[in-house]
């Protein structure tokens, strides 16, 4: 049970940081070489969300979410690879957000995702659902007090296979108009901003997926029908302001964790794709309220 809680934490890193992130577009990059080989995993995102007024301080917000991911296998396997060629991964993202009181916000999210390789027809076993419920204190904009922001939440995710939503935590406080930390899963970072258009920061986070692999294939004398990639990183990151709402960011960094796993029906380990930590790179613009 221990190892499911540590996988969940990992392909829920994802979901997660977009329900702390006020953005309303993003296009994004992502790249890990697998060492001392000639695979690679990339991955392309796109979001966009559209929140709607319902009544004072209440929204409701549809969104939409795509991922492709390329693996890029280059190096020799005992089995045939050209059914894990690439990945899809599409989310509807519908929540609900409005204020308890004058402190607190809560926020409701429901997550249909198609997550599969997309080689023949789609059916049932390509879909999951998640969802989340948090509670959101915001003094961010308080003049009486140091700046800070807590997030309280449950989050239930079917790709990781526990039955019931585990806790998630973010705390973000800033010290001065310098310096500010966020501690939390998934992300934690102390940040640094030179100016309004400037800042960099030291981080660690999550990150990951799970999906469905439609043409499953014998490995190792057993069929294998997911894969899943966990991936922990520690590195250093740059955003850069346009305007207010519009940022361009990068993340460097190598990985602590970096488990690329074939999965059974049962979602046991079967074959590692890759185990040995790399290097790290994100990169992207987005836009925010």
């Amino acid at each position: 049970m221990l190892k499911k809680i540590i996988v969940f934490l990992f392909l829920t890193a994802h979901s997660f940081t977009n329900a702390q992130l006020t953005d309303l577009a993003r296009v994004e990059y992502s790249f890990i070489p697998k060492t001392k080989s000639e695979d690679q995993y990339t991955r392309l995102r796109a979001l966009f969300n559209y929140p709607i007024k319902v009544k004072e301080d209440s929204y409701f917000v549809v969104g939409i979410e795509y991922n492709r991911i390329i693996l890029n296998l280059r190096d020799t396997y005992p089995f045939d690879i050209s059914f894990l060629n690439s990945i899809t991964v599409l989310d509807l993202n519908l929540a609900y957000t409005h204020k308890m009181n004058e402190n607190w916000r809560v926020a409701y999210r429901i997550t249909p995702r198609l997550a599969s390789t997309l080689t023949n027809k789609i059916t049932k076993d390509d879909f999951f659902l998640n969802g989340g419920v948090f509670f959101i204190k915001d003094r961010t904009k308080a003049t009486d007090l140091t700046p800070y922001r807590l997030i309280l939440g449950l989050t239930y995710n079917t790709t990781a296979g526990i039955p019931f939503p585990l806790p998630l935590i973010s705390y973000f406080r800033q010290f001065n108009e310098k310096w500010s930390y966020t501690v939390g899963v998934p992300k934690m970072n102390l940040k640094y901003r030179f100016n309004n258009k400037n800042n960099v920061q030291a981080f660690l986070g999550l990150d990951g997926y799970f999906a469905h692999i439609q043409q499953g294939k014998m490995v190792q004398g057993q069929q294998v029908d997911n894969i899943s990639l966990s991936v922990g990183v520690a590195g250093f990151g740059y955003e850069y302001a346009f305007t207010k709402n519009l940022v361009w960011y990068a993340y460097s960094g190598y990985t602590f964790r970096l488990n690329n796993i074939l999965r059974n029906e049962n979602r046991d380990d079967v074959f590692a794709l890759d185990d040995i930590n790399s290097f790290y790179l994100r990169s992207g613009i987005k836009f925010r309220i």
